[in-house]
């Protein structure tokens, strides 16, 4: 089962999914642009402005900076005067629009502090996955985290939050409950929940540091094989460590072949897509950067893959970025079969920088290339096996998740069939079945477009 982990340094090179952009691969070296001197500026709006111009101009992929006069855009910025800061960020987010690059923006202060969340793979509150039903507007609770204040505090699945901190939670959005859960660290939260064998009770809580699984799996024995089955929701610092007790603890269980799934995965870090790559593949190359300098970085399987037994990688159109890179060097260095869909056709790496003000900035910095060198922007990973499913299949699964990775789950059905021809049969044992941990999509509701539910951990 799935096992605590301990922290990680969090590294802020950064691989997101987003709107499409548009690039191209310049050959030639780029000129070392010379930036002016920084003004003095004090403590006001035009500080923020200068902080992102700055680190624009030193890091941008594109030293041409999409026909942008950008040395003239700093000139023009600084030239204006800002009553507070939100009108500086109006400005900062026309001048990044200009740049022609979706993945190049900026991040208002609460914006950063969920970025950070998510690619930390940490926050700071009680532990409960939430769900809200927009046809009645109450709030339940789907899981608590284990070792989690929730979980201590004997919350279950099913419990219905009827307040937080004395207000009505029919009255909020899941933002608004997650702003309400989340805080400092030692503080405490007062819950008032409902639940049938119960009635209504009251519980108060101490927010803690909690972890966010990023990484779900479970032994499924299908006929004569057992199937490791591995659910990636994204890579953030821990991923890779969630990973590597996954596929061990799996291997222990004498698994016959491994389903990876990143469908819906959105990316995160690059060298936690590197690292996970690592515990699949042996030898090969796994991605290759570019920088705006014409600077090529490697990175390869450096000898410690923790299994070879058949693999079967499931991806689909919100397979982006981290995720490209993970299935492009799984495919290309024949380790894996992938199955479904083209994947979403990002091939861009940022960096994410903090400004003073507690704001933030994602800017560009390289490309990135699989193993063959193809250019994925706009194009995606081809999977081996296409597999698409109908609207229909596609509406079962969303809304009810505990079929995914089950034989009501065509691309999961594939896999296991692709498992059965490329596995040695492990004849089912006669003990009781092993329980397998499920933890369900353990991330914020801004990836989840159900017409009916919101999903959230806090």
């Amino acid at each position: 089962m799935n096992q605590p982990i301990k922290s990680l340094s969090f590294n802020r090179v950064l691989l997101w999914s987003g709107a499409i952009a548009s690039i191209t691969l310049n050959s030639l070296i780029a000129p070392v642009l010379s930036a002016p001197e920084p003004q003095i500026l004090e403590d006001s709006p035009k500080a923020i402005i200068d902080e992102m111009w700055q680190i624009v101009n030193n890091e941008f992929v594109d030293y041409k900076f999409n026909r942008v006069h950008w040395q003239e855009k700093r000139q023009e910025l600084l030239s204006q005067d800002y009553a507070n800061n939100k009108q500086a960020y109006k400005a900062i987010n026309k001048a990044l629009k200009n740049l022609g690059d979706p993945y190049t923006r900026f991040l208002a202060p609460s914006d950063f502090a969920t970025l950070n969340s998510q690619t930390s793979g940490e926050l700071s509150g009680i532990g409960v996955r939430l769900i809200l039903d927009k046809r009645t507007s109450q709030l339940f609770v789907v899981e608590a985290v284990r070792n989690s204040p929730a979980a201590k505090g004997g919350i279950k699945r099913g419990d219905r939050i009827i307040r937080i901190n004395g207000k009505p939670s029919a009255l909020m959005s899941l933002e608004q409950a997650r702003d309400e859960l989340q805080g400092e660290l030692g503080t405490e939260v007062s819950l008032q929940l409902s639940r049938k064998d119960k009635g209504v009770f009251q519980v108060t809580l101490t927010r803690s540091e909690i972890e966010i699984a990023s990484v779900s799996y479970n032994l499924k024995e299908e006929g004569q094989i057992r199937v490791g089955y591995i659910k990636l929701e994204e890579f953030s610092s821990h991923a890779a460590e969630q990973m590597k007790l996954a596929i061990k603890d799996l291997d222990q269980k004498q698994v016959s072949g491994y389903v990876l799934d990143l469908r819906g995965n959105p990316g995160g870090l690059l060298f936690a897509s590197v690292d996970i790559a690592r515990l699949w593949l042996e030898q090969g190359e796994i991605v290759m950067t570019v920088d705006r300098r014409g600077g090529d970085r490697h990175f390869r399987a450096n000898g410690t893959s923790l299994t070879n037994l058949p693999l079967v990688v499931l991806v689909d159109q919100g397979s982006a970025s981290a995720s490209e890179i993970l299935a492009g060097a799984l495919k290309e260095n024949k380790r894996a079969t992938v199955v479904g869909t083209n994947t979403y056709g990002k091939g861009t790496v940022q960096s994410v920088h903090s400004l003073s003000d507690g704001s933030g900035l994602a800017v560009t910095i390289a490309r990135y290339y699989p193993p063959s060198g193809t250019d994925i922007n706009h194009k995606g990973i081809n999977p081996d096996i296409y597999l698409d499913l109908s609207m229909e299949q596609q509406l079962r699964l969303k809304n009810d998740p505990e079929l995914m990775g089950t034989n009501a789950d065509p691309q999961y059905k594939q896999a296991v069939g692709i498992l059965k021809k490329n596995s040695s049969a492990i004849p089912v044992p006669t003990t009781p079945k092993p329980v397998g941990l499920r933890w369900e999509n353990l991330r914020d509701a801004i990836t989840d477009d159900n017409p009916r539910w919101q999903r959230m951990t806090q």
